[in-house]
């Protein structure tokens, strides 16, 4: 079992981690960039080292220095949590030869299914459809332009190395690609320190589902159910929930089936997501799989009851899965709302400052995941999400009345933030319905606006 653990990360995803591995008797050990050396995480932890300067490229993307912290303080395995290094097979691959534990899977199984040609070339061995797209990474504008008219528009330009909606962006005609281009590599070299971009046919107003998985080394694989994420603003998930409302029962068994078959094939271990866009006709297409943590896991822990970090900790350790599929049952359902520190009012921009007060609800069925308290000051180098508000109860109805009284209570002063317009989608009547696709916000921003009521 892990005695000694690393979390390469920071904000709200490093204090789950940590707190995790507390209850586990888990020794933690935080990084932290100059400027995060107050952060809640690196109170948290048992002890603390400064990984470099403010810029993510030369502390929370730098792969050596996190190595030697790791070495330097005698840990033996090392928690990427999501975003930064979490998804990147070179850096895997640095743990696994310094002879530490790489709380994910090999660095074989990243590389693949980052590596989208030949996850495609895996989905067609075994029959699950894919979106249309290029073969290869594109190297240059010119290539591009190529491929996207073989395509046909829209199409949409993804960071090989991304999620979380950096490095994507959608392109509707030729004109606008060498700019989108230009702009999507760029992003996913700041978020990811890896500037590969590959394009795929956009599939306009579908449902994005996930399904949530763990596997173990001994071949086991159990699923979690689904989570709908078309919530999303700018390709960047701002509400989750869980199960999907308006998910057929056949399409939902195919997914979940075509789920397991794939990790089943891949031999994976871990927790994953594999995320399928479903259109209004019904047909669904493997889009990726995110070999790391969601953001969203909360609301699969709160309608199964399983703890997905304490899972992949285990099965890091060389553990069998101690729970099985029939263990899993839906229980009630459970929204996620992103709270980010940014101003709605100024085309979403980020609002970085110091938190002058903060009241954060609690209550029965309410779960904070969060890393920010009062007198905590936002840093402006970093991703603008500052708090995910998890609310469960044993109906959607019932979920989103909570969700809305929970928002009501929500207070962060001395920064703009979101949780107005989160509100306001909770209230919208697409939202209520659950017949809402990756179209809507955008749509509703723009209604609000014509309306001239609140953006």
């Amino acid at each position: 079992m892990i005695r000694k653990l690393l979390v390469a990360n920071r904000g709200e995803i490093a204090v789950r981690i940590i707190r995790t591995c507390k209850e586990m008797g888990i020794t933690t050990v935080a990084v932290h960039s100059v400027g995060d050396k107050e952060a809640l995480h690196v109170n948290l932890a048992d002890e603390s080292i400064c990984i470099g300067p403010d810029n993510p490229l030369k502390s929370y993307l730098n792969m050596n220095n996190i190595i030697q912290a790791a070495c330097s303080s005698g840990c033996d395995a090392i928690h990427p949590g999501f975003g930064f290094l979490s998804e990147n097979p070179k850096f895997a691959k640095l743990v696994e030869e310094c002879g530490l534990i790489f709380v994910g899977p090999n660095h074989e199984l990243i590389s693949m299914l980052g590596d989208k040609n030949e996850a495609r070339l895996q989905m067609g061995i075994i029959g699950v459809p894919v979106i249309p797209g290029s073969k290869d990474v594109i190297e240059t504008a010119e290539i591009g332009l190529q491929e996207a008219e073989k395509i046909g528009y829209p199409v949409i330009i993804k960071a090989s190395s991304g999620g979380g909606g950096k490095g994507m962006r959608i392109v509707w005609n030729s004109s606008d690609f060498v700019e989108n281009y230009n702009t999507a590599k760029s992003e996913a070299k700041i978020s990811f320190n890896d500037d590969r971009v590959y394009i795929e046919k956009y599939i306009e107003s579908p449902k994005h589902i996930e399904v949530q998985l763990l596997g173990d080394m001994f071949g086991n694989v159990i699923h979690l159910y689904e989570r709908d994420c078309s919530m999303q603003r700018k390709n960047q998930k701002i509400l989750e929930e869980a199960p999907c409302h308006v998910l057929d029962n056949n399409i939902r068994e195919k997914l979940i089936k075509d789920a397991v078959k794939i990790c089943k094939h891949l031999k994976y271990y871990s927790a994953g997501t594999i995320e399928f866009l479903v259109d209004k006709s019904g047909n669904y297409y493997f889009m990726e799989m995110n070999t790391r943590i969601q953001v969203e896991h909360p609301i699969t822990e709160m309608i199964t009851g399983v703890d997905i970090v304490r899972q992949q900790i285990r099965i890091a350790s060389g553990l069998k899965l101690n729970i099985k599929q029939e263990d899993i049952k839906i229980n009630g359902y459970a929204i996620e709302c992103r709270i980010t520190a940014e101003d709605t009012k100024n085309n979403f921009a980020p609002s970085p400052g110091k938190i002058k007060f903060l009241n954060v609800p609690c209550g029965n069925g309410v779960r904070i995941e969060t890393a920010v308290y009062n007198g905590y000051t936002i840093p402006p180098f970093y991703d603008s999400m500052i708090m995910k508000v998890i609310t469960y109860a044993p109906t959607r109805l019932a979920c989103i009345k909570k969700m809305r009284a929970t928002l009501e209570e929500l207070f962060v002063d001395g920064v703009k933030t979101n949780i107005e317009f989160q509100y306001l989608l909770l209230h919208s009547a697409k939202f209520i319905s659950g017949r809402y696709d990756t179209s809507y916000v955008a749509n509703y921003i723009k209604e609000l606006s014509e309306n001239a009521e609140f953006i």
